[in-house]
């Protein structure tokens, strides 16, 4: 038996070890958090950077690439996928998902920003070598060098079908939506290839960090005394940061008399709460709480009339937000874990009823890109049963007279017309009011009664708003 243990090298190139690059094995590390987790990126992410920082490895340009790129690959990945798979030799479901990973980073860096093309690769081809091991690094090398030999526009040209022959794909393709999602997002917003294209623009760049200043406990002259602060364009309470504001570094955000909320969640808690009723205005009700954000702004609204809220939220630790979020209120309120569906409390109880219904979340995906990716048309089936559930729900729950506001963070037509014109077929004592005046100063809102929010025509999540006046 010969001693293989003495064998001799073969001549070559020295063994190099592999220099680990701290901004983008933490970005692979989100992506793969993401990926097998169904993690959130902006969940994940955040204790990351806080983690780096502490260990000494970042500072605030690497926190800021590493951001880039994770979210830049996760708002791209549908056209990153479509160019890979023009350069594997094998459908892209037979790839590990830990090896994709690491070329739809090298193709964002490639394609989405200004890294020189040899840094792009060699960067990757290192990364690759730290998380997959020197044979797969070869693999990502000589797929990435491939995907360098053409810019984004020319790739698109490669890989996208002609608009003329397949729009929706087209747009799916160069936009990096789903085509399901374009579908539905087109037939909702409805108008040209212009509008749909600007839609699907504003769904990939990177959102403003807005803020609430909650009544009674902040104002937004405080806010607007931070660096680069300016002030919302819609809501009066709404202050938006410039970017790379970090709102955990101030001070009213901290003690939670201020906090992050969208301005179109801002303006669907106000618009519930100036429509006009007939009657007392003393209770109000958020029927669907969690995590909080809605309910703290309306329990600070209800104080300063001298109303009550009751913040309803069914799973506990949600709950558990809500009562976070409201602490400190200046008035009157209460959280509870209870299921919408099966309320506790009696018929015709409220004054003022919020249903923020669990939906897609399809008009959040400037803050979510990765919830596109994870959707499926069939979600809305599982969905459907519970958003009419609690739409009745809150009818029964507002008195004769009082108002009821239908919201969701989608503009899927399935998600909102059809679910509010399915329940008022069934409740006579019920009508719609007119959104429109209640939010005040903002353009292009439809032909009414109720209103819809884009990201590109008002710079907001797209939120949907119904409201609903009880009559019988």
């Amino acid at each position: 038996m010969s001693d293989t243990s003495r064998r001799p090298r073969k001549p070559g190139k020295p063994y190099r070890r592999p220099k680990k690059d701290p901004v983008r094995v933490l970005a692979f590390e989100a992506l793969r958090a993401v990926d097998e987790r169904d993690a959130y990126a902006n969940l994940v992410l955040p204790p990351l950077l806080r983690k780096a920082r502490e260990q000494g490895d970042f500072d605030g340009r690497d926190a800021a690439l590493a951001t880039e790129l994770v979210y830049g690959t996760l708002r791209r990945q549908g056209t990153y996928d479509a160019v890979i798979a023009a350069c594997v030799d094998r459908p892209l479901r037979e790839v590990d998902p830990p090896v994709l990973d690491v070329l739809s980073l090298g193709a964002h860096q490639l394609l989405g920003t200004r890294i020189p093309t040899h840094a792009a690769v060699s960067a990757s081809v290192e990364l690759a070598r730290v998380v997959l091991g020197d044979g797969r690094a070869k693999f990502v090398n000589a797929v990435l060098r491939k995907v360098s030999q053409h810019d984004l526009d020319e790739w698109i040209e490669r890989v996208a079908p002609p608009y003329d022959d397949d729009p929706e794909e087209h747009l799916a393709v160069v936009h990096s939506h789903p085509r399901w999602v374009v579908s539905a997002l087109w037939d909702s917003l409805g108008g040209t290839r212009a509008g749909i294209e600007r839609l699907l623009e504003a769904d990939n760049e990177r959102p403003e960090v807005t803020l609430v200043a909650r009544p009674g406990r902040a104002t937004t002259e405080e806010l607007l005394d931070e660096d680069a602060a300016v002030p919302g364009r819609w809501s009066p309470y709404a202050v938006r940061l410039a970017e790379g504001g970090e709102p955990g570094a101030i001070e009213a955000v901290r003690e939670g008399r201020a906090g992050v909320q969208d301005e179109g969640s801002q303006l669907v808690a106000l618009a519930l709460a100036n429509a006009p009723l007939d009657g007392p205005d003393e209770k109000w009700l958020d029927g669907c709480a969690g995590p909080g954000g809605k309910a703290a702004l309306l329990a600070a609204l209800a104080a300063g009339r001298g109303a009550m809220l009751l913040a309803s939220e069914k799973q506990p630790h949600r709950a558990g937000l809500v009562a976070k979020a409201l602490d400190g209120n200046p008035g009157p309120y209460q959280v509870i874990a209870a299921d919408g569906t099966r309320p506790p409390w009696r018929p015709g109880s409220f004054d003022r009823v919020l249903m923020d219904v669990p939906c897609t979340g399809l008009g959040a995906l400037r803050r979510r890109p990765e919830a596109r990716w994870r959707r499926r048309p069939e979600d809305l089936d599982g969905f459907a049963p519970l958003q009419r559930g609690l739409l009745r729900t809150a009818l029964d729950s507002v008195r004769v007279g009082g108002v009821v506001g239908y919201a969701t963070c989608s503009p899927h037509l399935a998600e909102t017309r059809a679910v509010v014109d399915d329940v008022l077929k069934q409740h006579p004592g019920a009508e719609l009011i007119d959104a429109r005046p209640l939010l005040p100063g903002m353009p292009e809102l439809g032909d009414g009664p109720d209103v819809q929010l884009w990201p590109h025509l008002h710079g907001t999540d797209a939120m949907y708003l119904a409201l609903i006046r009880r009559t019988a």
